[in-house]
């Protein structure tokens, strides 16, 4: 599908494609994505809390998620290296996705033989292979959905893995607590191990959807001939390449926890504030890990470990294709990935805050904003997808856009109210449903925007952008409401979502012109 022209079909072409088997095969691989996630951050921390470990030391169990942030990294890994045997029995998108699913179920399984109130280390070892093995299954997913489709059928895909997301998420948070809860055979507020196992072993039972899926799923019809085929031997050196790399990151990342934890308190002593130092120091410490791990990797490719042609192929080529395809609109368009999300992410980290600050009673957080949000979330997906296969995704990209922003401006007519379960639920519900849509639109557009020779890395690269600025910005929104109160932070958050509006009709209207201009040159070498 063309974005320029951005195409659309009858009410009944996009009411037809809710039953389309893709689309429904979506529904259960999104559930099997949207499982692990919890599972690593807020059911995991109450085990562990539970089982009398440290508050800090919990708290750092959220980087075993970092995964899901650079799998960019190892995108381009799925996108070329064909797996032993399960290749040739699957294919490579099937093959990948089945041991990314059998390393999430061996993950879960592993924690759950470890005590955490005695075994903390292999917990957490568990922990970063459950990140690991989730994000590499967000990948291959990712890649077959726009593999398996037309990119007319991508809205409705995507509304259906976020609605299979979203159900995966609450079996793994309210359902894992449910589930621990009645294997419990201790007196109440008494710590039980065996209750937790049993939960988590009833987790990766459910992961059982996913492969049960993926084995019934047809392996996606794309042309591989133009690729490069390479011997064993250069896909285990290109591995061990992309291992000692890696090694080298997380080493630097220690070892470097001490000289920029110096530099915090020096930023501070001077005058600077604690989150922005923090950030500072933070930054600088990533940043000279990546420095060395790239580093090595230059030396590494110098001295012929892994073939030269091969590197160039798997991380650069992705980059370059896009930017050849796009020439200067690809600028645009990462503006555009990198901010659309914006106004969303900046006032969702602070909600759960806001609703205790106003005096909403837990009842009403867990019934109003999660289940009830919930349903709205996923009737939002489901209508952003329909809308946007009738009326096409860049107007559903637009509408979705201001809805966003609008909704904002809700909350800061709620902070002046009384907490009252009507106002919250029409607030939850209008800012639910505008991000359900705006999702499936957002999902269907970075879909459009990839080369299927480089699916999972394009993509991989896209949804790790569209988060960065958005998370950034959100790291201070408490240190905003200290500073202008809740209502005028709501507002400002809408504020932040207008320039995506512009950004969106010049996308489009760069698009357009990109896409006749192609046309034209097209036309014209098929005619000489």
């Amino acid at each position: 599908m063309g974005l320029a022209a951005d195409s659309s079909k009858n009410w009944g072409d996009a009411w037809k494609s809710f039953f389309n088997r893709r689309v429904i095969a979506l529904l259960f691989l999104g559930f099997s994505a949207g499982l692990p996630i919890l599972l690593i951050f807020s059911s995991l921390s109450l085990w562990l809390r539970e089982a009398g470990v440290e508050r800090s030391a919990v708290t750092f169990f959220s980087w075993a998620a970092l995964g899901y942030s650079f799998k960019f990294v190892w995108a381009p890994l799925v996108d070329r290296i064909p797996l032993p045997v399960l290749h040739d029995l699957l294919g490579r998108r099937r093959s990948w996705l089945l041991l990314s699913q059998a390393a999430v179920i061996a993950a879960l399984l592993f924690m759950a033989a470890h005590n955490p109130a005695d075994g903390l280390f292999w917990i957490a070892c568990g922990a970063v292979m459950l990140g690991f093995s989730s994000a590499t299954q967000d990948i291959v997913i990712d890649a077959y959905r726009i593999e398996a489709a037309d990119d007319d059928l991508q809205a409705m895909m995507s509304s259906a893995y976020i609605a299979g997301y979203r159900v995966g998420m609450l079996v793994a948070g309210a359902g894992t607590l449910a589930l621990a809860s009645w294997f419990t055979m201790t007196d109440e507020g008494n710590y039980d191990y065996l209750a937790w196992a049993w939960a988590y072993r009833c987790m990766a039972v459910f992961m059982l959807i996913g492969v049960v899926t993926t084995l019934m799923v047809a392996e996606p019809d794309v042309d591989r001939t133009s690729e490069s085929v390479h011997s064993t031997v250069d896909y285990l050196r290109f591995l061990l390449l992309f291992a000692l790399a890696a090694t080298v990151f997380v080493i630097s990342f220690t070892q470097l926890a001490d000289a920029f934890g110096a530099l915090k308190t020096f930023l501070v002593e001077t005058g600077l504030s604690t989150p922005i130092a923090g950030f500072l120091a933070g930054a600088g410490r990533f940043a000279g890990s990546v420095a060395a791990a790239g580093v090595t990797a230059w030396l590494l490719v110098k001295v012929h470990l892994a073939p030269r042609a091969m590197v160039k192929e798997t991380y650069v080529a992705p980059f370059a294709d896009f930017f050849e395809r796009y020439g200067k609109v690809a600028i645009y368009i990462l503006l555009l990935v990198g901010t659309y999300r914006i106004a969303d992410i900046v006032m969702g980290t602070i909600s759960n805050v806001f609703y205790n600050d106003m005096g909403y009673t837990k009842e009403q957080i867990a019934t109003i904003t999660k289940t009830f949000g919930l349903i709205m979330t996923i009737v939002g997906g489901f209508l952003g997808g329909v809308l946007a296969i009738r009326f096409g995704v860049l107007r559903i990209l637009w509408v979705g856009a201001l809805l966003a922003a609008l909704s904002n401006v809700l909350f800061a007519f709620l902070a002046n109210l009384e907490p009252s379960s009507l106002y919250l639920s029409l607030v939850i519900a209008a800012d639910n449903l505008s991000g359900g849509m705006s999702s499936a639109a957002f999902i269907a557009f970075l879909s459009s925007l990839t080369n299927r020779a480089f699916t999972a890395m394009q993509y991989a690269i896209f949804s790790s952008l569209m988060t960065l600025l958005p998370k950034l910005l959100a790291g201070y929104s408490g240190t905003f409401v200290d500073s202008l109160d809740y209502p005028v932070f709501f507002i400002g958050s809408a504020l932040l979502g207008l320039p995506v509006l512009w950004l969106v009709s010049y996308v489009g209207r760069l698009l357009e012109r990109h896409e006749a201009v192609t046309k034209t040159y097209s036309e014209e070498g098929s005619c000489s």
